[in-house]
C-alpha cells in the first residue's frame, strides 16, 4: 500500500513537471531521485523479509535439536538428602523450573533459560547447614556459570547452535555432580557417627572392666613376698 502511494505521487509530480515546462528542469531530477529511493526501499524491505524467513526456518531447525537435547531429569536422591533439601525453598523452586520442559517454540526455551539463570543465582541463599560447605558452594557457582552462558547464547538473535547444544549436557553434568556431592556428605557423616558409636561402646566396656571387683589369686607375707593362694582341693 505504501509503495502504491509513493508511485501515485511520483506520477502526479511527473505530470505537473510536464505541464509546467519552466519547472521541468527542477522537478525532473527530484522526481527521479524520489522514484529511485522508492525502488531502493522496496528492495530493502524484500531483503529484510527474506532474512526474517531464513531466520525463522533456521530457528525451527534449532528448536527441534534443542527440544531433543533438553533433558534435565533429576537423579534419584536418598531419603536422608531429601529430608534436608526438602526444606530448602530456593532448591525446590529451581528444581521445579528445571524439570518443566519448554514447549512449542524456541521463544519458550529462551524464556526458560532466563528464569533458570535467576533461580540458580538464588541457590546461594539459605543453604542448609549440613550442605553449607565450600565444595557445595563451588559446585553451585559452576552450575550457575553454565546456565548463565546458556541463557546468553540462546537469547541471541542468531543462536549459536553448537554452543547451545554443548552447554545443555554440561549443565546436566554439573547438576548431577552437585547432588552426588550432597550424597557423599551424608555418607561421610553417617560413617563418622558409626565410628563414634563404636568408640563410645569400647570406652564404656573399658570403664566397666576397671570398676568390676577382682578375685585375689595371691597374698603378700610379712616380708613382702607373694604367697600363692592354695587350692583347697589340692590338700584332699
Amino acid at each position: 500500500m505504501r509503495l502504491f502511494v509513493y508511485y501515485f505521487l511520483s506520477i502526479l509530480l511527473c505530470n505537473f513537471a510536464y505541464q509546467n515546462f519552466s519547472m521541468k528542469k527542477i522537478l525532473f531530477p527530484l522526481v527521479l531521485t524520489f522514484f529511485i529511493s522508492i525502488l531502493s526501499c522496496k528492495d530493502d524491505s524484500e531483503a529484510r523479509l527474506q532474512d526474517i524467513a531464513r531466520n525463522d526456518k533456521r530457528n525451527e531447525q534449532i528448536f527441534t535439536k534443542i527440544d531433543k537435547a533438553w533433558n534435565f531429569d533429576a537423579p534419584t536422591t536418598s531419603a536422608d538428602v531429601q529430608n534436608i533439601i526438602g526444606n530448602w525453598a530456593e532448591w525446590r523452586l529451581f528444581m521445579t523450573e528445571l524439570e518443566q520442559k519448554p514447549k512449542s517454540t524456541i521463544g519458550a526455551f529462551k524464556q526458560k533459560a532466563k528464569t533458570l539463570s535467576k533461580k540458580v543465582t538464588d541457590l546461594s541463599n539459605n543453604i542448609p547447614s549440613k550442605f553449607d560447605k565450600p565444595e557445595i558452594r563451588s559446585r553451585i557457582m559452576t552450575l550457575s556459570t553454565k546456565i548463565k552462558s546458556l541463557d546468553l547464547y540462546i537469547n541471541l538473535d542468531k543462536i549459536p547452535e553448537d554452543k547451545v547444544l554443548k552447554l545443555i549436557p554440561e549443565v546436566k553434568t554439573e547438576f548431577t555432580s552437585l547432588e552426588s556431592h550432597m550424597e557423599k556428605i551424608m555418607t561421610k557423616s553417617q560413617i563418622r557417627l558409626e565410628e563414634g558409636e563404636a568408640e563410645m561402646i569400647r570406652a564404656l566396656s573399658d570403664s566397666a572392666k576397671k570398676t568390676s571387683p577382682k578375685s585375689p589369686s595371691a597374698t603378700l607375707n610379712n616380708g613382702g613376698q607373694i604367697n600363692p593362694t592354695k587350692n583347697p582341693k589340692a590338700n584332699k
